[in-house]
């Protein structure tokens, strides 16, 4: 059975992007995008909805670009043969290795964790974690908070108000400030 995990890049007062909808402090260094790399390493299949996977389009225009970095090109490469479900109300279709979903929320997470193969089922964007966090259905939560207050704007963490017990499993602190934490949801 896969692991459901939800990563991202909050900043160190849980946001995800700030009062403009930017998260450019969230780049990471060369040492950070390492790890984020090994992470995709170990994905099965990524959820996105609409906003992210617009924004991770990026890679697959770009993995031919001669400007990117080796590790950069390794990451577009990984990426885009990476199976994607994207979860839309708006788009129609979507490109390269990705598919609408078709099934509520719980039905896919739930056939993707129970599909053969090693990995994790990850989840990309705060507002489609949420809901699944709402549903009870996050094995873990995996965070790179960056040394940076935000004062606002999308949060990490859904606010709904319900008590969820968490057991920190790995902690990593990398030269530039960013704090690595991964939690198992405790059942």
């Amino acid at each position: 059975m896969h692991t459901v995990s939800y990563a991202m890049n909050p900043s160190v007062d849980g946001f995800v992007e700030g009062p403009d909808g930017d998260f450019q402090w969230g780049v990471p260094d060369d040492e950070v995008f390492a790890a984020h790399l090994d992470e995709l390493r170990g994905t099965h299949v990524h959820l996105l909805g609409r906003k992210l996977y617009e924004t991770m389009l990026y890679w697959q225009d770009h993995e031919d670009d001669p400007a990117l970095s080796d590790a950069e090109r390794e990451w577009a490469v990984l990426w885009n043969a990476l199976p994607k479900v994207v979860f839309s109300t708006t788009l129609s279709e979507v490109r390269g290795n990705a598919r609408l979903a078709t099934r509520s929320l719980a039905e896919e997470v739930d056939q993707l964790r129970n599909e053969p193969g090693d990995g994790t089922v990850a989840i990309g964007g705060a507002t489609l974690a949420a809901e699944v966090a709402s549903l009870g259905l996050i094995d873990e939560y995996r965070l790179m908070i960056h040394p940076v207050l935000v004062g606002g704007g999308r949060p990490y963490f859904p606010r709904d108000e319900r008590e969820v017990p968490l057991e920190l499993v790995e902690t990593r602190v990398f030269g530039s400030g960013v704090l690595h934490l991964t939690y198992r949801v405790r059942r």
